[in-house]
């Protein structure tokens, strides 16, 4: 791997956002994944190595060090800044068509929760991924998702909850989406979620962490 992508990938796994970011120490007055990106288009770089290279793999060691404890969420969010710092660079060539996603990933945390910091590290884990998300927020009922898949045919769609009173309002909005679109995949997570109520509701998917959910959505598409 080229020397400049190396140490994007450093910036990312270690969450270095751009060069005023003090954080991590060790990386202090050095360019974060920001400068760094923006490096490797004007040498020439690819927007699609600068992804497959550095930033997809970047995050996937971060959300397996997360899936193994070796990190918790403060280090997963740095990283997951650090990324959407280089992304800054690489979203005109998604929109312009010259660089494709991989699909689109629907998520939100549903009506009656408003908690976020799980919903929102597997959006950025997913957009890291190579995906485009389209958040809805927290308190997202079903109206919100079936116009947002409506709008988007094809996408994957995510569920959060935290709160066991909300489990059923997860019920609830499976059953309304399979009923407008039997073929449509539904991922499920959040703290009281397990393999057993997914099955139960006629969810494809659990995961109870965000790389399971990346792992998921690439195995739909390769």
């Amino acid at each position: 791997m080229e020397v400049l992508l190396e140490k994007l990938y450093e910036a990312v796994e270690l969450g270095k956002v751009d060069k005023k970011s003090p954080y991590p120490p060790q990386l202090k007055d050095q360019d974060g994944a920001y400068e760094l990106a923006g490096k490797a288009l004007e040498q020439g770089f690819k927007p699609d190595d600068i992804l497959e290279k550095a930033l997809i793999p970047a995050m996937a060691i971060v959300g397996n060090k997360f899936s193994r404890k070796e990190i918790y969420v403060p280090q997963m969010l740095m990283s997951a800044k650090a990324m959407s710092g280089a992304m800054i660079h690489i979203k005109p060539f998604f929109q312009s068509g010259e660089t494709k996603r991989k699909g689109t990933f629907i998520i939100g945390t549903v009506t009656g929760d408003l908690h976020d910091i799980g919903k929102n590290l597997v959006a950025m884990m997913v957009e890291g991924g190579g995906w485009e998300v389209i958040d809805l927020g927290v308190d997202a009922g079903s109206d919100k998702f079936l116009k947002a898949l409506s709008e988007n045919p094809a996408a994957v769609i995510g569920l959060s909850a935290l709160l066991t009173t909300t489990m059923e309002t997860m019920k609830k909005i499976v059953a309304d989406i399979k009923a407008q679109s039997a073929s449509s995949k539904i991922l499920v997570g959040g703290a009281p979620v397990t393999q057993d109520f997914c099955n139960k509701i006629g969810a494809d998917f659990y995961s109870p962490d965000p790389q399971g959910a990346v792992n998921y959505l690439n195995q739909l598409v390769s």
